[in-house]
């Protein structure tokens, strides 16, 4: 694999110096692009796993609607839009996308210079920075009427995730259901409660929105200030609540420990970043959220931990096939993690939802 010939099949600015590994992505292979020139961008490219995204092109499309729609949101306020939100680079032929000889699909979009990306919130202030961030990709979105492609099927809808957990049980495709049956317990225990929740999406109290569905404080970007630029891996845009990147963002967010944490005392969920981060979030959404969503809010925090435990069970049941792993057994450490942010969670939801609701109210919405 030729990385400097790949990026040739890009139109870049500037002549490809070299072509460097960046970071360790779950799903993706992500490099930079470093070009020659002064005035050159440097650009990211992504080795799109089309194992997960079986439809790279109709992803890319979504992705070029919400990046076209949020720049002319931020030329509309005066902003930088090739700062403060993504730019999508096509191929030589014009397609958003190189598919090589091989079948995979490479894409490019132009590197932000001099911004920071932050791996966790370790404070109240830069947790508000992150649900600012949030707030303000889902209020400029708000009004995109174009349609998205449902590029994955199911994603973060319960009944869904149900279907496929019930028939990895049901094969159990490489022997471990039989010493699992308490991890499996705590699935189950829960299955009703995450069901009635999801019935308000599919009647619609609860609504549908774009969404960005990874809300992980990396993948905002932030200036040399702190201050949020844009957010960035937009792979998962679709329509579905909005509740979605709360939840999502509030199960990194708070959690004291790591997502794999070995040490199990040290997850819990921080409850003062889950107020900094509601407070930047509501200070930006609070005008499209209608009454159902906010009395959800901090349930979705819940639902998506809950819906992280099963996936990694359900993962590590079925051979992990799914998400990368560092061992045989890193699924499984996943799952006792995150099970134990969700059990802090519950402990602490009265004090969680009297924290949105006094949030709210001070922004003249009460519940």
């Amino acid at each position: 694999m030729n990385l400097e010939k790949i990026a040739a099949k890009f139109q870049l600015d500037g002549k490809v110096d070299r072509v460097e590994a960046m970071g360790e992505g779950f799903i993706n292979d992500t490099y930079v692009i470093y070009t020659l020139g002064v005035d050159a961008y440097n650009y990211i490219l992504q080795r799109k796993n089309k194992r997960i995204f079986t439809n790279v092109p109709a992803m890319m499309e979504n992705i070029e609607k919400v990046c076209t729609h949020i720049k002319q949101k931020v030329v509309e306020k005066g902003g930088d839009p090739m700062r403060e939100a993504m730019t999508i680079v096509p191929a030589l032929d014009g397609k958003l996308y190189f598919q090589d000889e091989v079948g995979e699909y490479w894409t490019v979009c132009v590197f932000i210079g001099d911004s920071m990306v932050i791996s966790s919130a370790i404070t109240p202030e830069l947790a508000y920075q992150g649900g600012k961030g949030i707030g303000m990709f889902q209020s400029m979105v708000a009004d995109l009427n174009e349609p998205l492609t449902d590029i994955l099927p199911g994603f973060h809808n319960i009944c869904f995730r149900f279907n496929q957990w019930d028939a990895v049980l049901a094969k159990d495709l490489v022997g471990r259901k039989a010493k699992l049956s308490k991890e499996i317990s705590w699935v189950e225990s829960r299955r009703k409660e995450m069901l009635d929740f999801w019935k308000l999406v599919e009647i619609g109290e609860i609504p549908t929105r774009v969404t960005h569905n990874d809300t992980k404080i990396s993948n905002i970007l932030f200036d040399e200030k702190g201050d949020v630029l844009c957010v960035i891996d937009l792979d998962t845009v679709l329509n579905s609540t909005c509740l979605n990147d709360f939840g999502d963002a509030m199960r990194s967010y708070t959690n004291r420990g790591q997502e794999d944490d070995e040490n199990l005392d040290a997850v819990s969920c921080d409850l003062a970043i889950f107020e900094g981060f509601t407070k930047g979030y509501l200070a930006e959404a609070i005008s499209f959220l209608n009454d159902k969503e906010l009395e959800y809010l901090a349930f979705s925090a819940k639902y998506i931990t809950y819906e992280q435990v099963l996936r990694f069970l359900m993962d590590y049941i079925d051979g992990d096939n799914y998400y990368k792993i560092k061992n045989p057994e890193h699924n499984y450490q996943r799952t006792l993690a995150q099970y134990k942010l969700l059990t802090s969670m519950e402990e602490q939801f009265p004090e969680m939802c009297r924290i949105v609701k006094t949030i709210a109210a001070g922004l003249g919405k009460s519940q």
